[in-house]
């Protein structure tokens, strides 16, 4: 099936993430364009943004290939996600729009009823909607872009495991919304502060080989506290 030249690098970053091209793998522009029917000026062009974003490596002798990234820099990508999803929510506290509330309270709602149905494929859907609504409702495209390419850049790099306690999750996105709706910046700060915390405990680093890591990221295991947030 042809795709637009525009969406070239989204179609690649995907198959990055989905671990269809193996990390240190070559990428040759002409394979590229024939898988995704395009020239390959557009394949070019997408190459050098995902360079830019940390997916792709130029080598000598090799060209592109797939980015082979350390421990360490996928442990600095998740302090930096949990610095900048409270700074997103208290944003979007200050900015958001009533579609941005209308979508964020159908999103909790839907997912209440997923987590009693224990329908986690679902789940995990419907929870990267609801993140990305919340960094959209930020009003600031910067900080949207970098959220995004952030939670791209962990999901090729982590596994996730399904959320113990599915339920209390969502109560958690729902006091989020919560205090975005009331205005209240400092308490979705603080609220998803401790949500993305508990999250990225149930993420496992993956090895080049396939294999995980076998300790858990570091990370609190307190509560959320929601209580007395619905009014």
């Amino acid at each position: 099936m042809r795709i637009p030249a525009h969406s070239v690098c989204t179609a690649i970053r995907d198959d990055i993430v989905a671990g269809v091209y193996e990390r240190g793998g070559r990428l040759t522009e002409e394979l590229l364009a024939r898988r995704y029917g395009v020239s390959r000026v557009p394949v070019r062009e997408a190459l050098r943004t995902l360079e830019a974003e940390g997916f792709v490596v130029t080598r000598r002798h090799a060209g592109a290939c797939v980015a082979e990234p350390t421990e360490q820099e996928a442990a600095d990508l998740l302090e930096m996600r949990m610095l900048l999803e409270p700074l997103g929510a208290a944003r979007a506290a200050q900015r958001r729009t009533e579609a941005h509330l209308k979508v964020l309270r159908g999103l909790v709602r839907l997912g209440q009823e997923r987590a009693r149905r224990g329908n986690s494929e679902d789940l995990r859907s419907l929870g990267g909607w609801f993140h990305e609504t919340l960094a959209q409702a930020s009003g600031s495209p910067a900080l949207t872009s970098t959220l995004a390419q952030l939670r791209h850049k962990i999901a090729w790099m982590y596994s996730v495991e399904a959320p113990a306690h599915p339920a209390e999750s969502w109560a958690e996105h729902g006091a989020i919304v919560d205090a975005v709706a009331r205005g209240d910046n400092d308490r979705a700060r603080a609220i998803t502060a401790l949500h993305t915390e508990r999250a990225m405990a149930a993420h496992r680093l993956r090895f080049p080989g396939g294999g995980d890591r076998a300790e858990r990221v570091r990370t609190s295991q307190h509560p959320v506290n929601t209580a007395g947030l619905r009014h």
